[in-house]
C-alpha cells in the first residue's frame, strides 16, 4: 500500500468494518463522500417533495451519500428515503449520555433509533451556541464511542484567513480532536471555510486543495501516514451543482458537505455525480 503523500494517493484502499449496532458505512478515503446538511429548514410538505426528488435521482455506485434533516423530520425521512442510495445523519448530539438535559438528543438515542451518522462542530454551532474546540472534541469522542460515524467540521473565518492565522486556527481545532479521538476509522473531516458558508462565495479549487493538503499533512504528522491516507477530508462552503466538478478534481478533496444546494433534489444529485473517477467500482 502506498502511504500518504501530498502529491500522490492510491486510487483504491481497503474498506473499513461496519458497526454491529447501526448501519454505518465507513469506507476508504478513496470512496467519495457527500453530506447534505438541511439545517433548520423544511416543512412537512417540502421534506416530502425533497425526498421524492432524491429517490428519483440516479446516484453513482461506489460513493457514500448522507442527508441530515432536522430532528423532527428524521423519522419521516428514514421511512421514505431510498436507503439503498442514502444514509442518514443527525445535525448534533449531546456531549454525554442520557439524563436530565432538556432539549438535547444523545448519541445513544441516535444509535438506538438507527441513525448512523452525526455532524459535529459545524461553524454555526461553534459561533451561535458557543461550542469550543474542546467541547467539539469531547462530543466527537463520545459519539464515536456510542457507535456513530462523525462528520467533524473545522474551518476559519475571513478575518482569520486575512490576518494570516488560518493554519494556527485549524491546528487548534485539529489538536482538540486529536486529543480525544483514538480511532479515526469512522470520522469524516469536513473543512468548511466560514466565510464561504451560505454566502455564495466559494473557495477556489486551488484554495480548497491547499487547505486539504495541509490537513492531510497535519494528520500524517500527528496520526501517522496510514490513518491520514484513509481519512476522508471533504469540502463545505457554498458547494453547488455548478462548481462541484472543478472542486472534485482536486487531489485531496474526498467529497462535499453541502448546505443550501442539498435542499434542491436535482442539484444535490448532480453534486453526488461529480465524484467521477473517484467513485469506487
Amino acid at each position: 500500500m502506498q502511504l500518504c503523500k501530498l502529491s500522490q494517493r492510491p486510487a483504491v484502499r481497503g474498506s473499513r468494518s461496519r458497526s454491529a449496532r447501526v448501519e454505518v458505512v465507513c469506507s476508504s478515503s478513496a470512496k467519495f463522500f457527500v453530506g447534505g446538511n438541511w439545517k433548520a429548514n423544511g416543512s412537512t410538505a417540502s421534506v416530502a417533495k425533497l425526498v421524492d426528488e432524491l429517490n428519483a435521482g440516479t446516484i453513482p455506485r461506489g460513493i457514500d451519500v448522507v442527508v441530515s434533516p432536522p430532528f423532527i423530520y428524521i423519522d419521516y425521512v428514514m421511512q421514505h428515503l431510498d436507503r439503498a442510495k442514502y444514509q442518514l445523519a443527525a445535525q448534533n448530539a449531546w456531549i454525554g449520555g442520557n439524563g436530565a438535559f432538556t432539549g438535547e438528543v444523545t448519541a445513544e438515542q441516535l444509535t438506538d433509533f438507527g441513525v448512523p451518522w452525526v455532524i459535529l462542530g459545524h461553524s454555526e454551532r461553534r459561533s451561535l451556541c458557543g461550542e469550543s474546540n474542546e467541547v467539539v472534541g469531547k462530543k466527537t469522542a463520545h459519539a464515536l464511542a456510542a457507535g456513530l460515524g462523525v462528520i467533524a467540521c473545522i474551518g476559519e473565518t475571513l478575518d482569520q484567513r486575512n490576518s494570516g492565522s488560518m493554519f494556527k486556527v485549524l491546528d487548534a481545532q485539529m489538536d482538540a480532536l486529536v486529543a480525544e479521538v483514538k480511532d479515526w476509522s469512522k470520522v469524516v473531516l469536513a473543512y468548511e471555510p466560514v466565510w464561504a458558508i451560505g454566502t455564495g462565495v466559494v473557495a477556489t479549487p486551488e484554495q480548497a486543495q491547499e487547505v486539504h493538503a495541509y490537513l492531510r499533512q497535519y494528520c500524517t504528522k500527528k496520526l501517522g501516514a496510514a490513518v491520514a491516507d484513509k481519512l476522508r477530508i471533504i469540502y463545505g462552503g457554498s458547494v453547488s451543482d455548478t462548481n462541484c466538478k472543478d472542486l472534485s478534481k482536486q487531489e485531496d478533496i474526498d467529497g462535499f458537505l453541502v448546505g443550501g444546494a442539498s435542499l434542491k433534489g436535482p442539484a444535490f444529485v448532480t453534486i453526488c455525480n461529480a465524484a467521477g473517477p473517484k467513485a469506487q467500482p
